[in-house]
């Protein structure tokens, strides 16, 4: 289990840091078009791809992983937000978030022991 979870982890990290913040370091045109067809203004451009660089590195380090993942998951909550509010397809680009989200806490589910138990025991508690 936790091999398969880092294993997704890199996963995530790979696919986050190629197709959303290189691009946006980078100043790329898709990205530019991208943020401008959900409304947001181009001078966020660098300053979100840097917060998404700061997060998923959080989500990344062992010590981390949860904080990283509540406050990645509050940025994909926007993105879903800034989709709907656009008129974005439903599946293919205003749930991609709900999707990604998903992967990112079966990823530390999976790689992080001290998670999994947490998780178990708030699941399975017996309420008095």
């Amino acid at each position: 289990m936790k091999k398969a979870g880092w294993i997704m982890t890199g996963l995530l990290l790979a696919f986050v840091l190629a197709a959303s913040v290189a691009p946006k370091l980078l100043g790329m045109q898709a990205a530019v078009d991208s943020l401008t067809s959900i409304g947001w203004p181009i001078g966020y451009l660098r300053a979100l791809g840097v917060l998404e660089l700061v997060l998923v590195l959080l989500f990344a380090l062992p010590r981390t992983g949860p904080l990283g993942a509540v406050l990645f998951t509050a940025l994909l909550g926007g993105t879903v937000a800034s989709h709907l509010r656009a008129g974005s397809p439903l599946f293919g680009f205003t749930l991609f978030g709900v999707y990604l989200g998903i992967f990112m806490w079966v990823a530390l589910y999976l790689r992080d022991p001290a998670f999994r138990a947490f998780v178990r025991g708030s699941l399975f508690a017996r309420k008095p």
